[in-house]
């Protein structure tokens, strides 16, 4: 399972409360994650959290102290919403092309406006793509996520595929420009971090790449990010794209990223879309924020756990775990909104 590393009092500042270590256990027990291990570093308690691998919202700080929030009944259920106020006379746009298809046919975008960065929430916000990467994203084989100062470039964007030689940009901390095929070879001979991710792209005649309006290399997905729209501290808008083999895993990715950190926006939990234009003309938005419906049945559930719950207590249970619910008595049915970051619920 996925472990999650939390500074102690900066977890226990989160919610508000001071616990002994064996008052957290059993909270991790309850909720259904676990208290793995806890270590000392560099004068700091650091607690070792595992979470189950299909828990991708629990995967950073902002993830799990929400969700005990709930839990412990000192938040209401998050309600994630669409703002587009910002986008003046119109949405940014990503603009597809028909050569991708072949290589990684799927992009998503979203970006956060007005969002403030400290060096806490910085290094989760990394740590999570990080290990998104590795676990949804199959070591970025499947999906990878690219992040951007939107200010440092202008849309519409471009989501292309070009020969290597044709690429040309200066990589994310990097000075001199490069094309692709150069990239790769120092890559290849200097960088044991990014060596691994070559192969899922090395062998195909063209490479994906995502551009702006200038024709500014934003990424090299799923490689590495252009030096240009890096993403630091004093980041106010930031410009997310999701490119994948899996439209499904794009919008998971998408979604974990941006409503996990949306909570440091001036509108806290909220997300402005982007219109994605595809080859053909057509055109649709990311991400999407609305929540599904999935009815159940309270005798079966009953059944299930062997329990004489009624549908007022299914349905307080159900809040504690950030489910909103309504449902008939009579009929014995409950109907459970399932919100954009609970993948895991394949009711």
């Amino acid at each position: 399972m996925p472990v999650v590393s939390l500074d102690r009092d900066h977890l226990f500042g989160g919610l508000e409360k001071k616990y002994t270590q064996e008052e957290f256990e059993q909270l991790c027990f309850d909720y259904g994650v676990e208290l793995d291990d806890v270590l000392e570093e560099d004068g700091r308690t650091v607690y070792k959290i595992d979470i189950p691998a299909n828990r991708y919202d629990l995967l950073c700080y902002e993830g799990i102290v929400r969700a005990l929030r709930v839990f412990l009944g000192k938040d209401p259920v998050p309600e994630y919403t669409v703002d587009n106020s910002a986008a003046g006379g119109g949405l940014q746009e990503m603009r597809v092309t028909d050569a991708v298809a072949g290589v990684r046919p799927v992009v998503v975008c979203a970006v956060l406006r007005n969002l403030s960065f400290d060096e806490r929430s910085y290094q989760s916000f990394i740590d999570l793509q990080d290990k998104l990467h590795h676990n949804i994203c199959r070591r970025r084989t499947l999906v990878s996520i690219g992040t951007h100062d939107l200010d440092a470039v202008k849309g519409p964007f471009v989501y292309d595929a070009r020969a290597p030689e044709d690429i040309r940009f200066v990589p994310l901390s990097k000075e001199n420009e490069v094309n692709a095929r150069e990239l790769f070879d120092n890559i290849r001979s200097n960088d044991i971090h990014l060596k691994p991710y070559l192969h899922i792209i090395e062998n195909e005649p063209k490479y994906p790449v995502i551009t702006d309006s200038s024709g500014t290399v934003l990424s090299l997905p799923p490689i590495i990010n252009g030096n240009i729209s890096r993403i630091t501290l004093n980041t106010k808008n930031v410009f997310i794209e999701v490119t994948a083999m899996d439209q499904t895993k794009a919008h998971i990715v998408l979604n974990t990223v941006a409503i996990m950190f949306s909570q440091y926006c001036k509108n806290p939990l909220s997300v402005e879309e982007v219109k994605i234009v595809a080859a053909d003309g057509s055109s649709s938005t990311s991400p999407v924020l609305e929540s599904r419906e999935c009815v159940t049945n309270l005798s079966a559930i009953n059944k299930l756990l062997g329990l004489q719950l009624s549908l007022a207590e299914v349905q307080k249970l159900l809040m504690r775990m950030g489910l909103k619910s309504h449902g008939d008595e009579e009929k014995e049915e409950v109907v459970v909104a399932v919100p954009p970051t609970r993948s895991d619920i394949l009711h």
